[in-house]
């Protein structure tokens, strides 16, 4: 295996020493470079062996250099891996339960460990090589975000459809014994992984601490979508309620044993049983916020942030309409009326979610249509939507509806995205120009 070298930086390393663009990359001090990982790996060492291929020729390069100090070459695409796709059938899966016929995009099952490293993906393990493993630790790649759901290997089994599933905790122990980080996801089934097999689960996870950083607790999500697929119970305001009450115990437990309250429950579970989200100080530094472990309360401080920088705003008046998911409505609301200027007018709208079903009621998943059939004519100068309704691009929803295509159909109202993030919020509902 060899990568083409796309381009050499001027006063570089590489030019330097006379590695030129066009030339092909094959080994790094006798290691095959396989990705991106390998190439990170190894170029930042202070002695190295590079073997190029040029032409027919074969060229030897000995390079001694500061750690870290880039090579000062660009390689071409190849050394950026297709994301390797996922190999389970997990019964809980959101992406088998989505409607037909949206972009290709949108149904892609990646569980790539190099994503998770990388990026923070989760992954399940399931999928890996034994000496892909060995990769994993030669490189020491740490941390990672593993979806674990279950520690026991039946119960992980069934709920991935995977026979390959049930090796976890040894492969956890592994990663620990070679000094690598790791943080944890269990996507709560009832019926499945919850009750005495979540409390085995953590209790396995924990005996691995502090290779296992931490923990999130995960309500599962369900569409309408599910014909043919397992019967999954989703939480309500009781069960959520329960399963708040069977935390708390645990992390207090935790936080006098080991310093850490270790297991976080997501946000969607305070959001159903009406509670308010812990204060910031308890998510210890958020390590599961792209979870969506304590991004409301990271939200709330913000807001109180920017109110204490800016108590007495001089904003643009207006009546305005914020669109968002049922399940952060009464937030939304709480936050206005504590923090929200009297001289304009703010109303927060949850969106029912026609097109995914309505279990569904986060934010990042209501659609272009469903804004428009139920805000059109709506009496209300702005509305304001979250930029994580919106794809990477801020051009599309996920029904393919476009940003331009909801601004003329809420027209006269004006749309306004506003980026996910508690400053933002608070000029938004001001009407500052930052906004």
């Amino acid at each position: 295996m060899a990568h083409l070298i796309t381009a050499v930086h001027a006063d570089g390393i590489a030019q330097e020493i006379g590695i030129l663009k066009g030339d092909l990359l094959v080994s790094i001090n006798g290691e095959e470079i396989i990705d991106q990982i390998d190439f990170q790996a190894l170029s930042v060492l202070e002695n190295l062996e590079i073997l190029i291929k040029r032409k027919d020729e074969k060229i030897l390069f000995e390079i001694e250099k500061d750690e870290d100090e880039p090579l000062g070459i660009q390689m071409a695409e190849t050394m950026i891996s297709k994301p390797r796709l996922c190999r389970n059938n997990c019964v809980f899966c959101f992406i088998d339960q989505m409607p037909p016929s949206l972009r290709s995009t949108l149904y892609v099952k990646d569980d790539d460990w190099r994503m998770s490293l990388m990026m923070g993906n989760y992954v399940t393990l399931t999928n890996v090589s034994d000496a892909e493993f060995d990769r994993i630790i030669r490189r020491q790649a740490s941390p990672l975000y593993i979806s674990v759901h279950a520690t026991d290997g039946e119960v992980r089994k069934r709920m991935m459809n995977n026979k390959n599933a049930d090796q976890i905790m040894e492969k956890l122990t592994r990663l620990k014994e070679a000094g690598i980080q790791f943080h944890c996801q269990v996507v709560l089934c009832p019926g499945y992984n919850d009750g005495e097999i979540l409390e085995q689960t953590l209790g396995d996870l924990v005996s691995l601490y502090p290779a296992a950083q931490s923990v999130a607790l995960v309500p599962v999500g369900t569409t309408k979508f599910r014909d043919g697929l397992a019967k999954l119970i989703p939480y309500d305001m009781r069960t959520a309620n329960d399963l708040l009450d069977f935390v708390r115990p645990i992390q207090r437990l935790l936080l006098k044993e080991i310093g850490t309250r270790f297991v976080f429950p997501a946000d969607e579970f305070y959001c159903l049983s009406k509670r308010d989200v812990p204060p910031e100080e308890e998510y210890e530094g958020f390590p599961q916020i792209e979870n969506g472990v304590g991004l409301l309360s990271l939200f709330e401080a913000d807001v109180r942030y920017a109110y204490r920088q800016n108590p007495k705003p001089k904003g643009r008046p207006a009546k305005r309409l914020i669109a968002c998911g049922s399940s952060v409505a009464l937030s939304l609301e709480r936050l206005i009326r504590e923090y929200g200027p009297t001289y304009t007018t703010t109303h927060v709208q949850p969106i029912t979610n026609d097109f995914f079903g309505r279990t569904v009621t986060v934010t990042g998943l209501v659609t272009g249509g469903d804004l428009i059939r139920q805000l059109k004519g709506a009496e209300t100068e702005e509305i304001l939507i979250c930029a994580n309704m919106l794809r990477a691009e801020q051009d599309l929803f996920l029904d393919d509806v476009s940003l331009e295509e909801a601004r003329q159909a809420l027209l006269p109202a004006k749309l306004i995205v506003i980026e996910n993030d508690g400053m933002a919020f608070y000029n938004a509902i001001c009407g500052l120009e930052e906004a």
